[in-house]
């Protein structure tokens, strides 16, 4: 295992996390800062500067993977975690946007299925609400 040789997260990148993170929230959200073992091809298993959030029940990984290179992924509970589809960013603000923004989907498509499985189960004729989510819902 090596040690990382990847730089922590820079001023600017905390401040457009916690920039963007008020936005979303529409108030400070405490960032914690952690290292994490991560296998990074050919370089094997390395420790990488790591960013970690909750918000609304949910939880959020920041993993900086190289100098301009970001992962993320976000958990309900930690056996199952969703990543956004994209294995690595090189813009941490489209990495946790993008992070946010599937969230906000999966949420809806919890939403969804909820309506669903209710108006079966109630005889209720109402279609479930499937307006997107946007900042601040």
């Amino acid at each position: 295992m090596s040690h990382s040789h990847i730089p922590d997260f820079t001023d600017n990148e905390l401040w457009v996390v916690r920039s963007t993170l008020k936005e979303r929230y529409g108030k400070e959200v405490e960032l914690q800062f952690a290292d994490t073992e991560v296998m990074l091809g050919s370089e094997g298993i390395t420790w990488c500067p790591t960013l970690f959030w909750s918000a609304r029940g949910a939880n959020f990984i920041i993993v900086k993977t190289g100098a301009k290179s970001y992962k993320a992924i976000f958990y309900f509970h930690p056996e199952h975690q969703l990543g956004t589809g994209i294995d690595s960013y090189d813009d941490i603000a489209e990495c946790v946007v993008s992070a946010l923004q599937v969230e906000a989907d999966y949420i809806r498509a919890q939403k969804i299925k909820s309506d669903e499985s209710q108006a079966k189960n109630d005889g209720s004729p109402d279609k479930p609400d499937t307006s997107p989510l946007f900042w601040g819902d």
